[in-house]
């Protein structure tokens, strides 16, 4: 049975929401089109889709096709921009006769169209900032799509309030900016973009509500159901943004499996202590990872999401070439870092507005013969604007000389949303700012200068000219684009000549938080820790004490950049990433496998596909010399089985296998000698490889022989001692001691560490190692150290060569692995035709278990299918019991005289077959 802390995702489809009580009928009543027209499309689509593992029958089956149901004529690409607000400013007429629309030319979804090609079209999926009555929806949503080429998403009142303020700003609000509900009581704060709160929040007030997730999860099918209206799978790339629509990748993926998707967070990502006490972590992470494309500020966030995704799910990422990916069930997830930029274009028209001159004018004649200090905040939690003031006070405290002198001008922007702590910061900066001026004030000076009112562009524009420095001291921001500004505003614009403009070389200071996402890009800035109050104190001092000539060479820096990596530089390089994650979406073939957020898409190569029982059976029935290799651990019991002993069905079908003359049947495995000898103590005519093939047997009656020319294994009292360093370091990691081999495992410690402790055991192995004949390599979860030329596709080779040597030339050949280690198998039987080890037109199978990227070019699902698979070629075998093939085989290997000496304690040596 299904946990109930896991929403099932065709519930949810369904809209089965106890939580939600009547609202969620209504909202399946509004999830329809709402009279926009239908854009016609022809689809055709390449390669093979199969059906969803356990999907209900109920379901259309269009729920599985890569096109979706509505038809367009629109053949070349577009990007759907896919958000919680539309970038739509929406009013109520003054007759009070319908609405009137504009574009929010501050947003900076409206923004990221200068980056995008001019051939490729834009749409816009999502809220409009409005309270739209019911009976005018359909006619606004028609006119929003018609002169805009919007797609308006309405969400039901209480369910718009169970997603956005109770699960967005109650829930995934404060813990990605790392704050935790440590009791009942917790914040209920909103940010700067929320509307105002509900009256009646969900029980615990910031405590994990099920409701709430389970009205998010809805309010993100609504704004699929609105995509899909849309979507050309085919040509289209989807742009979602930000933490309200994280589960909308899973409900794309899950319709269309091949479709474009790109997501970035506009937000911090937390650590992976913070993440993990939320109670859907692992529904949201698989969620991300049905995106091709997942976009972060700062290296930061993106470190913590990949330190997230290895810790919960087992996933570790991959450089190359400067890209970072995750493998993800052969699909690779690309990791974008890029921190978005400011609007230049809009930025310098402001500059040249005659309001703003004029302004300039006046604030220059107010702050005359003072240095000015700007903060510009939201009214938040976050913004820490009461550090920034205890900081100024405590810096006119230790350095006298600015009292009288320096000012600090704070804008702090007002929020519509209310909370307790929200409301207890504002008391708190009250009773600061308060104090400050009435210490150090006189007359004709207040040190603070306080504005807690809405200011327009103009006048912000204008306090960034006259200001010699801006302080940011926010706590947690995941951006943060005032620096920015107030660089190009100190930069002013080449055609203004006007005397209100700052005259000579310029220049500009900073004071920045180092918790905010454009502190890496900004490396002129002077960096604080906002909570450390007196080096905030003395970093304001040095900002504006340094000389003029050290603020222009920094102000340079800074604006080089700025002006570079504007918001135009920052979606096209996003678009030309995520068009390099999906350039092979449609050569590959894909299978949608899971339900709910286990949903994925498993992407392989066209060319790997199930084995076919009835094609091996019948390969298998026409040869005469078979050569049949098994791996054990995950191909004849499963991974998971505590009990490891064969079932005495696999017994059964291995006897009969090894029966027919015309088959060699062997056990090539990890494990070690003495234990496969014991487990198949029953087969006494089946071969065995164990430690991959360091030890070979031919039959239960010969004796063990030697697959390397090493017998020194000195070398292993040089390595030992280096793995039982880390062992005794590293919590949770063992040694396994083999005849030939030494393991290291790490599988039970911390993901982390664990695996920077294997890193760092494998360069220092190497380095001990360098002169000894061993190869040290890591895999998952462990490092191992063996003699050279050992390996699995390394024994499977000797065998075909001694078969042919000896006449039975192998017209058949089977391999079923399930791990790294049968990859050396799959690879280096791939040629064995060219290279003569078996006869021409030999039919090959190399086959791995699970539905996984693989070397091989077959697979089955698990051990269930492969037992299946031999006991279907053990029927076809010939039952009469015959003495031969092996015994004569492994006797006359036993003859050959490869210059090795007997050793009774790791066997008799057996190469140059």
């Amino acid at each position: 049975m299904m946990s109930r802390s896991y929403t099932n995702l065709l519930d949810l489809a369904e809209g089965n929401f106890a939580a939600l009580g009547p609202a969620s009928g209504g909202a399946r009543r509004r999830s329809g089109s709402f009279g926009m027209k239908r854009m016609s499309r022809v689809m055709t689509v390449p390669g093979t889709l199969s059906e969803l593992d356990g999907e209900d029958e109920s379901e259309p089956a269009a729920t599985n096709s890569v096109a979706s149901d509505v038809p367009s004529s629109v053949s070349g690409e577009r990007l759907l921009v896919v958000s919680n607000q539309l970038p739509i400013v929406a009013r109520r007429r003054p007759d009070g006769r319908g609405w009137s629309f504009s574009w929010d030319d501050d947003s900076l979804l409206l923004q990221l169209r200068d980056g995008i090609p001019d051939e490729m079209e834009v749409l816009f999926v999502g809220g409009v900032r409005a309270d739209i009555p019911l009976a005018e929806q359909d006619e606004v949503s028609q006119a929003l799509y018609d002169r805009f080429r919007c797609v308006a998403v309405f969400l039901p009142e209480s369910l718009h309030d169970r997603f956005y303020h109770s699960f967005c700003k109650r829930q995934l609000w404060p813990l990605f900016h790392y704050m935790l509900p440590f009791a009942s009581s917790a914040s209920t704060a909103t940010s700067s973009s929320s509307s105002s709160s509900s009256s009646a929040p969900p029980a615990g007030n910031g405590r994990f509500d099920r409701g709430s997730w389970e009205a998010y999860v809805l309010a993100n099918k609504f704004f699929f159901e609105k995509v899909v209206e849309v979507i050309n799978p085919e040509d289209d790339y989807v742009w979602v943004h930000d933490y309200h629509l994280m589960a909308l990748p899973t409900f794309l993926r899950r319709r269309f499996n091949r479709l474009r998707i790109g997501f970035f967070l506009h937000s911090p990502f937390p650590s992976s202590e913070i993440y993990r006490t939320l109670p859907v972590r692992e529904e949201i992470l698989k969620a991300l990872l049905n995106c091709d494309l997942i976009g972060f500020h700062t290296f930061d966030y993106a470190r913590h999401f990949l330190s997230c995704c290895s810790r919960m799910l087992g996933i570790e990422y991959q450089s190359k070439r400067g890209y970072i990916g995750l493998e993800y069930f052969g699909r690779t997830v690309g990791i974008k870092i890029m921190p978005v930029g400011i609007h230049m274009d809009q930025l310098q028209a402001v500059l040249c507005l005659p309001d703003r001159q004029w302004r300039v004018s006046e604030l220059q004649q107010q702050f005359e013969g003072k240095t000015v200090l700007l903060g510009v905040d939201d009214m938040d939690i976050f913004k820490g604007i009461n550090l920034k003031l205890l900081a100024f006070e405590n810096m006119l405290r230790t350095h006298p000389k600015w009292q009288g002198r320096a000012v600090l001008v704070q804008i702090a922007k007002p929020v519509r949303g209310k909370g307790k702590d929200l409301e207890a910061i504002e008391a708190e900066i009250r009773e600061s700012y308060n104090r400050i001026n009435g210490e150090f004030g006189r007359s004709g000076y207040s040190p603070v200068v306080f504005i807690d009112r809405d200011v327009s562009s103009v006048e912000k524009s204008a306090y960034y000219t006259i200001a010699e420095c801006v302080v940011v001291t926010a706590v947690r921001d995941g951006m943060n684009l005032t620096p920015y500004e107030y660089i190009v505003c100190r930069q002013g614009t080449p055609r203004s000549e006007s005397s209100s403009e700052v005259t000579g070389p310029k220049k500009s200071m900073l004071v920045v938080s180092e918790f905010i996402g454009c502190s890496p890009s900004l490396s002129g800035a002077i960096r604080v820790n906002p909570w450390n109050v007196e080096a905030t104190a003395e970093a304001m001092n040095e900002a504006i004490s340094m000389s003029d000539q050290e603020k222009q060479l920094r102000h340079e820096k800074h604006y080089r950049y700025v002006s570079t990596h504007d918001v135009a530089y920052w979606s096209k390089s996003f678009i030309q990433d995520l068009e390099r994650a999906c350039k092979d979406h449609f050569r590959r073939t894909c299978w949608g496998i899971g339900l709910g957020f286990g949903f994925r898409v498993v992407a392989l190569d066209p060319h790997f596909t199930k084995l076919n029982m009835d094609s091996i059976v019948m390969a298998y029935e026409r040869s005469e010399s078979r050569a049949i290799f098994l791996d054990y651990d995950g191909t004849l019991v499963p991974q998971t089985s505590i009990n490891k002993t064969p079932s005495s069905e696999v017994l059964r079908i291995i006897n009969t296998l090894c029966s027919d003359k015309r088959n060699i049947v062997f056990i090539v495995s990890g494990r070690g000698r003495d234990k496969l000898g014991e487990w198949f103590s029953s087969c006494p005519k089946l071969g065995i490889a164990a430690e991959h093939g360091y030890f070979l047997r031919w039959s239960r009656d010969e004796e063990w022989q030697t697959c390397a020319q090493a017998s020194d294994f000195g070398w292993m009292e040089m390595a030992e001692p280096v793995m039982n360093l880390y062992t005794e370091s590293t919590d949770g990691s063992y040694i396994e001691t083999k005849e030939s081999a030494l393991v290291w495992h790490h599988q039970d410690a911390d993901p982390g560490f664990g695996s920077s402790q294997a890193k760092e055991m494998l360069d220092h192995l190497e380095s001990v190692l360098a002169n000894e004949p061993v190869s040290v390599k890591s895999g998952q979860f462990i490092v191992e150290v063996k003699p050279q030329g050992v390996s699995k596709g390394v024994i499977a080779e000797k065998i075909l060569i001694s078969m042919k040597e000896r006449g039975k030339h192998a017209d058949f050949v089977l391999c079923i692995g399930d791990d790294r280690s049968d990859e050396d198998m799959f690879e280096n039987i791939a040629d064995i035709i060219k290279r003569g080890m078996v006869a021409p037109k030999t039919p090959l199978f190399a086959c791995t278990v699970g539905q996984k990227p693989s070397k091989a070019k077959f697979y089955l699902d698990d051990t269930f299918e492969v037992a299946t698979m031999l006991s279907a070629l053990a029927e076809a075998t010939d039952p009469e019991p015959m003495t031969g093939s092996t015994d004569e085989l492994a006797t006359a290997m036993s003859s050959i005289d490869i210059g090795g000496e007997r050793s009774q304690s790791r066997g008799r040596p057996f190469d140059g077959l």
